[in-house]
């Protein structure tokens, strides 16, 4: 097994770390939560600010966020690089600053960075100290640790699925963010084998792991491996924390710990979850104002799915409004307000 060369990081619990301010910062306390053998750190992935608030109230130790989600709630496709995406990244983060009470990570997907090598993924022979893509994707990096980010993941994969950076260049582009923000843990993300028909071997994979972490990053995150075996390979031959996409009926996370795995993301299933909940509910609402002789309505025998929904006032009191008193409901009972002014909350 190949040795990894990270553990000095601790392997205590950093929760407490990450929660009590003044004592371990939240960068320290998100390193070490990678180096727990067989507890691996379940990360779960939000979208805006409430979906953090909410996930970090209930007691995750630390969150990410998923740039699908962030797309996606902002109107716009995932993987393509845009602008507007990065700048909703970037709101993010910085709304997030100070409010958490653990640590948390950013999905940058590629950098964001335009030129040559953004572009086509070839080496375009700049230096990096040239090359606007570098310093735009660096710039970037020190502005997410300036707001109190404790990592970035940051992928080899070329914006609108058209093939992988050259690794090279990729390693390049590690090593000027790591040096511009060393404290950030950079997962590197490596897109051999996601969202494609035909894998290639895990040496491709593992190559790219062996250059990344040359180049300084802290871990490898490989989504799209799913296989038992496969996983045990990547563990095997990564000198550093193994990040895995929690694939449901494929993973469990007490199987994945004993396969050695120390970070397990959700991805953006939370966000298509929550998307998927709000659609059976809205249903099953419409289906119980059914009347004899109508249409069956989708979600027509279907309890309404609200049990699990938060209160009103739990969530004023998550994004820090402590001016409602009651829970109302959003329905215009406790806060004080008229029926007409909460029927949208």
């Amino acid at each position: 097994m190949t040795t990894d060369t990270r553990s000095g990081a601790g392997t205590g619990d950093a929760r407490s770390a990450g929660d009590t301010p003044g004592t371990v910062p939240h960068p320290a306390a998100f390193h070490a939560l990678h180096h727990r053998p067989g507890r691996p750190l379940l990360l779960p992935n939000a979208w805006d600010s409430a979906s953090a608030l909410a996930l970090a109230a209930a007691g995750h130790p630390a969150i990410g966020t998923t740039s699908l989600g962030v797309a996606a709630a902002h109107g716009h496709p995932d993987g393509r690089a845009l602008p507007e995406v990065r700048d909703a990244t970037l709101a993010l983060a910085r709304r997030l600053a100070g409010r958490l009470p653990c640590p948390y990570t950013v999905d940058i997907e590629g950098g964001y960075g335009t030129g040559p090598d953004a572009d086509s993924g070839l080496d375009s022979g700049l230096d990096p100290d040239s090359d606007p893509g570098f310093a735009q994707v660096t710039s970037l990096a020190v502005e997410l640790a300036g707001c109190g980010a404790a990592g970035i993941n940051l992928e080899d994969g070329l914006p609108g699925g058209r093939g992988l950076r050259d690794p090279s260049r990729q390693a390049e582009l590690i090593r000027a963010v790591k040096e511009c923000a060393p404290d950030l843990f950079l997962n590197a993300r490596i897109d051999t084998h996601w969202l494609v028909d035909t894998p290639p071997p895990l040496s491709e994979a593992l190559a790219r792991a062996e250059t990344y972490l040359a180049a300084g990053a802290d871990g490898v995150f490989v989504p799209g491996v799913t296989a038992d075996a496969d996983l045990a390979v990547l563990v095997d031959g990564i000198a550093a924390p193994l990040n895995v996409l929690f694939a449901p009926g494929r993973h469990t996370v007490r199987r994945l710990a004993d396969l050695g795995v120390r970070r397990i993301s959700t991805g953006s299933l939370l966000f298509r979850t929550a998307l998927g909940a709000a659609c059976a509910a809205a249903d099953a609402l419409r289906a119980s104002g059914e009347r004899p002789g109508d249409a069956p309505a989708r979600g027509a025998g279907e309890p309404p799915a609200f049990a699990d929904a938060l209160a009103y006032g739990e969530v004023q009191r998550l994004v820090g409004d402590g001016a409602y008193g009651g829970d109302g409901g959003g329905y215009g009972g406790g806060d004080g307000r008229g029926a007409g002014e909460c029927g949208e909350g």
